[in-house]
């Protein structure tokens, strides 16, 4: 990795580099928060692509100064794997982490499972190169606040200079509800990394990613009296997410607020994406987080910065493992990239108000979820190629194709009608799966389908089981 770094480093001060102040990076990591989660319309020409309770007036400012990403994907319907993706432009097959490490149904114990997951690894490679490592060889100052979730090991490791540590969902204090201490913790440790940077003259990459709050308890008093004088008719349940939402958005308020303060908001990019989509329903889509459906996947994703026409929406499909290559190439890194790296940058897309494709080493891209969790059909995997989305489920064998641009809810199966565009799809399903080494599902040997009596969800049930 060394001597890759090395080579990055040079290629960009062989390059001449330093005719106009390189640009800043701000990233804004929502914890489970799906496409139509926040009070910005992610999609211009679909109003249920927006919230009908939650407010986020400073998202809406920065959608309304930027550019939103109207079919923007998650690399997996689970937080780990797609921080692991965010940082190194890899997919979390090939890092061979798909999952959180919560041991549910990896042994082949569980009395109701066909298969047995394999068992993922919730720890960052040693020696991968993160987002973090790139930009801080080229000069950058780098930091990461709030939600790590990527192992054990500190993030300055992994090239965030200044950090919260290897923090998990309890963050620093191990607590069931970091929110709201730890947002507005973060965010004041943003402002000041901002401040003392502008101050040295010196670029950064700045991270904020925040940590799981869904509920009244998360929010702040201020935040659950605003959201009740609203008025209407919202349960306490609307009252208690639009409230930490409230929060959250009041935070990165702070943060926008922070960059004109210190005069370097026109040269800096600040980018608003989440992990995963929000548990439970998102509609107008299937499923949630811990699903390949599109409401596990899709996620909003508004980015604001030097050169990116203000209201725009784009409707090319993009993916987590695009952000790596893409801010590479707004910093004006012009060295090679690590090998293996499976995201393309989008940079022409943001410069042409939108339009474009995104150049990655394969058209098509896949989210590999081998494991049993939030959705019925069990360990899945799917791929995307166009308009098309093809679901495999390892349980059955069974291929489900969608067109997602007519139908984004998932509604109608066309593998029936379309059976050469299934057989496509899932050979190079099987083909990637191959190229990046797949972790996959195995049969369970005690699983016993003979007996129907005392079945569960998948069926069966473990042999000698009494």
């Amino acid at each position: 990795m060394k001597t890759k770094l090395m080579a990055v480093v040079f290629a960009f001060g062989a390059a001449g580099a330093l005719a106009q102040p390189r640009p800043n990076f701000v990233v804004i990591l929502g914890e489970g928060h799906g496409w139509s989660s926040t009070s910005v319309q992610m999609d211009d020409a679909a109003a249920e692509s927006s919230s009908t309770f939650v407010r986020t007036p400073n998202l809406e400012t920065l959608a309304k100064g930027g550019m939103r990403f109207a079919d923007f994907y998650a690399a997996s319907p689970r937080c780990t794997p797609s921080r692991a993706a965010i940082f190194t432009g890899k997919s979390p097959a090939q890092l061979h982490m798909t999952f959180v490490g919560e041991g549910k149904k990896e042994t082949g114990s569980d009395v109701n499972a066909r298969l047995i997951a394999p068992m993922a690894s919730t720890e960052l490679p040693a020696g991968e190169m993160t987002i973090g490592s790139l930009l801080k060889g080229a000069g950058y100052a780098t930091a990461h606040f709030g939600k790590w979730h990527c192992g054990r090991v500190n993030p300055r490791e992994q090239g965030f200079g200044e950090n919260d540590g290897a923090t998990n969902n309890g963050g620093p204090d191990d607590v069931d509800n970091p929110h709201p201490k730890q947002l507005y913790g973060m965010t004041e440790r943003g402002m000041d990394f901002m401040a003392r940077q502008t101050k040295a003259g010196k670029p950064f990459y700045l991270q904020l990613s925040h940590y799981a709050s869904r509920h009244g308890g998360d929010a702040t008093p201020d935040a659950m009296a605003k959201v009740k004088s609203w008025g209407g008719n919202l349960s306490e349940q609307e009252i208690g997410t639009a409230a930490v939402d409230l929060d959250l958005d009041i935070a990165f308020g702070m943060i926008l607020k922070k960059l004109d303060e210190l005069g370097i908001a026109t040269n800096t990019f600040v980018i608003f994406t989440a992990d995963h989509g929000t548990p439970g329903k998102n509609p107008p889509f299937a499923g949630g987080k811990g699903t390949a459906s599109e409401g596990g996947l899709r996620v909003p994703f508004i980015i604001r910065g030097p050169g990116i026409a203000a209201g725009a929406c784009s409707h090319v499909r993009a993916i987590h493992e695009d952000i790596f290559p893409t801010i590479a190439s707004l910093a004006k890194i012009s060295g090679p990239l690590p090998n293996g790296i499976e995201g393309g940058s989008f940079a022409d897309v943001l410069s042409n108000g939108g339009k474009g494709t995104v150049q990655r080493p394969s058209e098509e891209f896949v989210v590999h979820f081998p494991h049993y969790d939030k959705d019925a059909i069990g360990p899945a995997s799917a791929i995307y190629l166009g308009n098309l989305k093809l679901i495999r489920v390892y349980e059955t064998g069974a291929l489900k194709l969608f067109n997602i641009s007519k139908d984004p809810g998932e509604r109608r199966n066309l593998a029936l009608e379309l059976p050469d565009k299934v057989k496509e799809l899932d050979q190079r399903l099987t083909g990637y799966l191959a190229a990046v080494n797949a972790q996959m599902p195995k049969p369970n040997p005690n699983f016993d389908a003979s007996n129907p009596a005392d079945t569960g969800k998948h069926g069966g049930k473990r042999k000698n089981q009494k």
